[in-house]
């Protein structure tokens, strides 16, 4: 298996095909290697922002060779469309200020995904995630073609429950230990949008 993933690896390139989305504030684009100094200074500075909300960093969370590896799996996801990672960057000054992923795409009788995103502490509450959102929900319904997409969050995570709703998901369910986030199987809120759902704007 690792040897089949490293034979896709060189036949598709180890990051991501060059690709961004413009909006009102942000801009979104694929991920490339020259991103991870600014990726990991904001990641760090944002780290205890962060981890109560993602699943448990390692040691070397920050480090280049993670990052390389990040966009090996990025490019593999993107050429067999099983998902589009993207990160956000303020469009006045090109400043990054976090990243979208859109992942677990079900094609045949599903045609939806989940999407997870993240921003960095200095940037948050802003707005730009709201701008961010709406351009990688007018790329899953329009140049993906999903019929639906997925969102979760944590209960006490009122934030990222406000985002959701404001860009048009709606409440779903609730999912016990749904998943393993900072280092603990933990309750999750479900939220879903479909294509019939979205008003792009």
């Amino acid at each position: 298996m690792a040897l089949d993933r490293l034979r896709l690896q060189r036949l598709f390139g180890t990051s991501p095909p060059p690709f961004r989305l413009t909006g009102r504030r942000a801009v979104l684009r694929a991920p490339e290697r020259q991103d991870w100094r600014a990726w990991s200074e904001l990641r760090g500075a944002s780290r205890a922002f962060l981890t109560p909300w993602e699943p448990s960093w390692g040691d070397d969370a920050l480090s280049r060779g993670v990052f390389r590896r990040r966009l090996a799996r990025y490019a593999l996801e993107w050429h067999s469309d099983q998902g589009y990672t993207f990160l956000l960057f303020r469009l006045e000054d090109n400043a990054l200020l976090g990243g979208i992923s859109l992942t677990n795409i079900r094609r045949g009788v599903a045609e939806t995904c989940s999407i997870g995103y993240w921003i960095g502490h200095r940037h948050a509450r802003q707005g730009y995630m709201t701008d961010g959102l709406r351009l990688a929900l007018k790329f899953a319904f329009e140049r993906l073609r999903l019929h639906r997409v997925e969102a979760a969050c944590l209960p006490h995570n009122a934030p990222s429950r406000g985002l959701l709703l404001k860009s048009g998901f709606r409440e779903e369910g609730y999912a016990r230990e749904y998943l393993c986030i900072d280092g603990k199987w933990q309750d999750h809120v479900l939220f879903g949008m479909l294509v019939s759902d979205w008003r792009p704007g």
